[in-house]
């Protein structure tokens, strides 16, 4: 039997059109959010700095613009704390936190299980050995002071290679199934390496960094690490937002996909080469957070159904609001030291994922 796509929208054409309401408002909503969590979360630290001069400090950051008490105000540390500390780290976490959940919503559409996220294909396992390497072994230190993120990198793609080359060769190739077996297997073997290299290291400052790096954190965020996943994201976004039409496809299951002209084997492998760049890209600025690709599709489908010409868009903007707050918890909550920022969404999510299964039974075709 063939599976529709389910939406929130009303039937007839006033119900479309209260849905299409409904949709620009939350949209607009959230950028606005998204918008006010950035300047807001910029203000909050363990030095307090007011609004204001966060505006005059960004306005002649990204403007130009100067005037005599600004002068004397980007002379001051808080200029130095707002432009090189917390504003390329709030960007970042949007941009990670954009990036993860839009990564989480295709992935969940091309494997068509609402359980599925950005790591269920072994790609951070894949990460944090190449990480590990960099930061136990010096192995990538050719690279400067990008070694850590090339590493990082460089691992989330060998692992993505091996799982592509496993679960699409032989019998069942293609069969999402055995996509997912073949990432279990990858991540287990990937997590045995990694144990394996901090288990033999005698460095032990170098073991708490990799522990650290592994729960996800954005203490190393900097103008110069901010344009490459920023540059990922913003392509992948472009890219997904012209296949809205084949996503809703492959939802339906390949037969049903190519009655409807979407070749289903070549575009999962093509989202899933996508996917996989991107996770590796953010993975490599912000070590591995979990749950957040996992939940906030879920939060969008709960309200707006599976129909990804809208769950694409807000689940971005919802993921990059949810992760500047996360980060700004991850910063306060210990006052001097900071917590990892995947404790926080794991804290957060782990509850949140638990209530959903327990209380709400809608997954892909049904509410």
């Amino acid at each position: 039997m063939t599976k529709t796509i389910a939406t929130a929208e009303p039937s007839g054409s006033d119900g479309r059109a209260v849905t299409a309401i409904r949709f620009g408002g939350t949209l607009l909503i959230l950028a606005a959010g998204l918008f006010a969590s950035i300047i807001w979360s910029i203000t909050l630290g363990p030095v307090n700095i007011g609004v204001d001069t966060i505006w005059r400090v960004l306005f002649h950051g990204i403007f130009g613009a100067n005037d005599p008490e600004t002068a004397d105000l980007l002379a001051s540390p808080r200029a130095e704390i707002i432009w090189n500390i917390r504003f390329p780290r709030v960007l970042m976490a949007a941009v990670v936190g954009a990036g993860l959940a839009l990564c989480g919503t295709v992935m969940q559409a091309v494997v068509r299980n609402p359980l599925a996220n950005p790591y269920i294909l072994g790609i951070s396992s894949g990460a944090a050995f190449g990480a590990t390497l960099s930061i136990i072994l010096g192995t990538f230190g050719i690279f400067g002071l990008y070694g850590l993120s090339f590493g990082a990198f460089a691992g989330a793609m060998l692992a993505s290679v091996l799982v592509f080359s496993i679960a699409f060769s032989g019998e069942g190739s293609g069969n999402t199934v055995k996509l997912l077996l073949a990432g279990m297997a990858i991540s287990a073997v990937f997590g045995a390496f990694t144990s394996l290299v901090i288990y033999l290291a005698p460095d032990s400052e170098g073991i708490r960094s990799v522990a650290f790096w592994t729960m996800g954190g954005l203490t190393a965020s900097s103008w110069t690490l901010l344009p490459i996943p920023a540059i990922c994201v913003g392509l992948g976004l472009l890219i997904f937002l012209t296949q809205l039409r084949a996503l809703n496809a492959l939802l339906l299951g390949d037969e049903t996909a190519l009655t409807l002209g979407v070749d289903a084997v070549f575009l999962r492998k093509l989202y899933l080469l996508l996917v996989s760049a991107i996770t590796g890209a953010l993975v490599a600025v912000s070590g591995t957070i979990g749950f957040v690709g996992l939940i906030i599709p879920h939060v969008v489908r709960m309200f707006f159904g599976v129909d990804h010409r809208k769950v694409v868009i807000l689940s971005a903007l919802l993921g990059a609001i949810f992760l500047i707050w996360c980060d700004v918890v991850a910063r306060l909550i210990l006052g001097n030291q900071e917590m990892p920022i995947g404790i926080i969404t794991a804290v957060l999510g782990g509850p949140f994922f638990i209530w959903l299964l327990l209380t709400k039974s809608y997954g892909f075709g049904e509410r």
